[in-house]
């Protein structure tokens, strides 16, 4: 008999429609000489210390570390049913196709049974990227040999037996120590939510020692054939900052006033160019959780939900839990059934149907960057949208934009820059001009009636050229201030974790992780972001993330490498080369033992001191902490009143 282990029954009911299989069994879908079965996510979990020595059961400094010689797995009571049902089908099996989700984390879900059970037959892989029948079909057509993807279980088990080690032993730990200084509170570490959680922490240390500084700006506004447009004041370097911000009152007062007296300002300089944007690159998970949570307003998690259930339930786009937004060259072969699919299932599409080309390749089709799974693409089954209402139609609105524009020309604009001399004082003006709006036209925005207040559209100039006098018809002197560092979102968060290159100061680390994919993977960081929210770790206010009082204990006491992003991007890529097979599973979980057991004998004998409760209730945003108070600063000699022309 032949098996296909599928993750989830919903999963496994579309592969069983596909083979065939459609009489309902113990546990599974049976078919001629073929059974489809499911897991429910892990099936099998790391057994907890206790499982090891009963004495482990109470947190006891001297224990620690706890390093297991031997690995077990126990049997997750709330699927133990299911477990009994795929351990019989995998004993009468003569052959397994693996049939989770095609990651690592799919991988484990389906070996670690493997294992568990002793099923020793030859074991296939099927790679599925859609659940739409024709991608599935097209799936079971290309099956690969079991080896082929034999290590993605290894980095996988790698990263669960790290997260245990580091998980069990340091938030003992802590935990302890903590209870030394009379926090009784369960005070977790994680090998990836701790330095996520530092993230947050220094944003928000960043923003309340943030102090403002004043700085001045003048919008001139010019008039010429009758058309108004803005200029901006160019103040003398010797009084600006760093980003080209006056600080000099006195000295942006007499320019204002200058300006003002001059009644007009002569073109000194004029410059078109003409400038072309590529189109973005279809969606990886990370950029689609930025992108919700700026447009939407979505939480990671949320994101990611909606688009499995996209992936899952609806089967209108692809994989979701991809780490690349690249296409494979192969998949424009379908790109004309795609679109043409698309336009069908939804007339509001009409308008772009004479500015679609099925034959255009745009940067997104390149083999050599795509990974193990490539970019959030719609599917052909496109029928029925009125299925989707609400954030999953807004969802997959975006989704669908970001491949259409794959198919579309460059956007295009004539960028014009006018310097001015106004009284000795230089002036310059921006202008955009929009040639071709390209791909543009798929935003969301673009096709959608608008509704109250449009955006502002970019300034256009009038026909102006070098010599040319025009009109001043108003001056504001704005007095402003220097503001702080913006609060994370969810969505900035993930942004940070993929990136945390960027924020690395060690410059040999920062360039070992040029190329790193950052900390956690696009399947875990919305469930850890999401994990230190239910901890107690930080709250939100709104979209904004804050960290509480026990985080801020928790950072300041745990170790420095513990709690540095840039240490576990190095962990992330030490995972990925276990995948590749230059490291062993073995000699991964040898080092991060070793590297855990330093680090408890180093702390096992400090202070440390938690202040504020365990729970997020009644914390308040360390960003809404008093600021230092601004510097006084006198009031401008007068006013610049406004000249109309």
């Amino acid at each position: 008999m032949r098996l296909f282990l599928c993750e989830k029954p919903s999963q496994a009911k579309d592969i069983a429609a596909v083979l065939g299989a459609s009489r309902r069994g113990d546990g599974c879908w049976v078919g001629p000489a073929v059974t489809v079965t499911w897991c429910i996510g892990h099936l099998l979990e790391t057994a907890p210390p206790d499982a090891y020595d009963e004495r482990y059961k109470r947190w006891v400094l001297a224990d620690l570390p706890i390093i297991p010689e031997k690995w077990k797995m126990r049997v997750k009571p709330k699927t133990a049913s299911q477990f009994k049902a795929v351990k019989r089908l995998l004993g009468e099996a003569s052959e397994l196709v693996i049939a989770t989700d095609a990651d690592r984390e799919g991988e484990m879900i389906a070996r670690e049974l493997v294992e568990h059970c002793r099923y020793r037959g030859p074991i296939q892989r099927l790679w599925l990227s859609a659940l739409d029948d024709a991608s599935i079909r097209k799936a079971l057509a290309a099956l690969k040999p079991g080896s082929e993807t034999f290590n993605l279980y290894h980095s996988a088990l790698g990263r669960s037996r790290a997260d245990w080690l580091i998980g069990m032993n340091m938030s003992r730990l802590f935990t302890l120590l903590g209870r030394q200084s009379g926090y009784q509170g369960v005070l977790p570490v994680g090998r990836v939510q701790t330095p996520t959680l530092r993230l947050v922490v220094d944003r928000d240390r960043s923003i309340s020692d943030f102090v403002p500084v004043a700085y001045w700006a003048i919008d001139v506004q010019l008039k010429h054939d009758g058309q108004l447009f803005t200029a901006q004041w160019r103040a003398d370097p010797d009084t600006c900052d760093e980003q080209d911000r006056c600080l000099n009152q006195a000295h942006a007062q007499q320019a204002a006033d200058a300006i003002n007296s001059a009644g007009s300002a002569r073109v000194s300089k004029l410059r078109t160019e003409r400038m072309r944007e590529v189109a973005p690159l279809p969606f990886d998970l990370g950029t689609l959780q930025e992108v919700c949570s700026k447009k939407l307003g979505l939480g990671a998690q949320e994101t990611l939900d909606i688009a499995q259930a996209l992936y899952e339930t609806y089967k209108v786009v692809t994989y979701p839990r991809s780490d690349c937004g690249y296409l494979p060259q192969s998949q424009h072969s379908e790109a004309a059934s795609i679109l043409a699919a698309l336009q069908q299932a939804d007339p509001s599409l009409a308008p772009l149907a004479g500015h679609l080309d099925p034959q255009r390749r745009s940067r997104a089709w390149n083999d050599a960057k795509v990974s193990a799974h490539h970019g959030i693409i719609p599917t052909a089954a496109a029928k029925n949208l009125e299925r989707l209402t609400g954030k999953h139609r807004a969802v997959y609105t975006l989704i669908r934009a970001r491949y259409l524009a794959q198919f579309l020309p460059n956007h295009e604009y004539d960028r014009t820059q006018a310097d001015f001399d106004c009284a000795g004082q230089a002036l310059r003006a921006v202008g955009k001009q929009i040639v071709e709006a390209g791909w543009k036209r798929a935003l969301p925005e673009a096709l959608a009636p608008a509704r109250g207040r449009e955006a502002a559209a970019p300034q256009p100039l009038p026909i102006l050229r070098e010599g040319l006098d025009c009109a001043i018809a108003n001056v504001h002197l704005k007095d402003l201030w220097t503001q702080p560092p913006k609060p994370f979102t969810e969505g900035d968060l993930i942004k940070a974790m993929k990136n945390v290159a960027k924020l690395v100061q060690d410059p040999l680390l920062k360039q070992k992780l040029k190329d790193t994919t950052g900390i956690g993977t696009e399947a875990t960081r919305a469930r850890i972001i999401q994990g230190l929210l239910d901890r107690g770790y930080l709250i939100k206010n709104g979209k904004a993330l804050a960290a509480t009082a026990p985080a801020f204990s928790l950072i300041d006491a745990v170790p420095r490498a513990i709690a540095d992003p840039g240490t576990t991007a190095i962990w992330e890529q030490a995972l990925d080369m276990v995948q590749s097979g230059e490291m062993t599973l073995e000699t991964f979980v040898a080092k991060q033992a070793a590297w855990m057991s330093k680090h408890i004998s180093r702390c096992s004998g400090m202070t440390m001191t938690i202040s504020g409760p365990a729970s997020p209730a009644g914390m308040a945003p360390a960003w809404k902490k008093k600021r230092k108070a601004a510097p006084a600063r006198a009031k401008p000699k007068r006013a610049v009143k406004a000249k109309s022309t």
